[in-house]
């Protein structure tokens, strides 16, 4: 909720810079648009893992505590996948909110909407989206809060989701249990990201066309991943062996 209410304020206050900026110079309005973008962004990843550590912090002396380091592997096992089975329902937050916001998003975009442009256009002949029409605040406001907010929260829960299963799939591996910071892998992926994004982000100053900057970000942001992914490998062990959906899988690290 703190993502969506961040992006949608620094939406608001983005387009007004952007129609103006576009209006002088549309590479200016370009970049102040791609600055307003990266927020969301940024917010939601570092919320979204911020968080997760803390709640797997804070669950860990409740659910570890009582067997302490005399229990045994099996046991230190079982505590391990319970506490990750708690942590993936932090994923539903994200969803339930993404629910609302999408749906409260989209009656304020389709029903005002269509309804404000087809009494405006039958009713009084008025153009698109006229500004003389004041179902068109509605509209944008649907816009915000369906785009941003409900997006938003859709890509915090997708992100929640993937990194708690992540979590309950590798609690089931006894290398990763017994190999020292390896369960944690699918969070140090997401805090490389962040930083590869920062990277990425810097070469929309690059001279060139729009078209040319979007997709260098996306060929960069691809890059600058892969190759930050391989010195993480390194904490994972070199067997792994995973019991998913009653299939046990045995593999290498490479």
């Amino acid at each position: 909720m703190v993502a969506g209410y961040i992006g949608m304020w620094i939406a608001t206050t983005a387009n007004v810079k952007v129609t103006y900026l576009c209006n002088i110079d549309i590479e200016k309005g370009f970049l102040a648009a791609f600055d307003g973008g990266q927020v969301l962004g940024f917010v939601l990843v570092g919320l979204a893992l911020a968080i997760l550590e803390i709640l797997i912090l804070a669950y860990k002396g409740s659910v570890l505590g009582f067997i302490g380091t005399q229990g045994t592997q099996a046991q230190i096992q079982h505590q391990v996948q319970l506490l990750f089975e708690f942590i993936s329902g932090y994923g539903l937050g994200g969803s339930t909110v993404a629910l609302f916001g999408r749906v409260g998003g989209g009656i304020y975009t389709k029903a005002a909407d269509v309804g404000a442009d087809l009494a405006g256009k039958v009713g009084e002949a008025l153009d698109e989206d006229s500004p003389l029409n004041p179902g068109t605040i509605a509209d944008n406001v649907g816009d915000n809060v369906g785009d941003i907010a409900g997006m938003g929260a859709d890509l915090f829960g997708s992100l929640a989701e993937s990194t708690c299963a992540a979590l309950v799939v590798s609690s089931t591996s006894l290398p990763l249990m017994t190999t020292p910071d390896a369960v944690y892998f699918p969070l140090i992926v997401t805090a490389v990201g962040i930083g590869a994004s920062f990277l990425s982000v810097q070469f929309v100053h690059i001279k060139m066309s729009t078209e040319n900057k979007l997709r260098t970000q996306l060929i960069v942001s691809s890059v600058l991943m892969s190759f930050a992914c391989i010195p993480i490998l390194f904490f994972l062990p070199e067997q792994l062996n995973i019991s998913f959906a009653g299939t046990f899988y045995a593999g290498e690290r490479w």
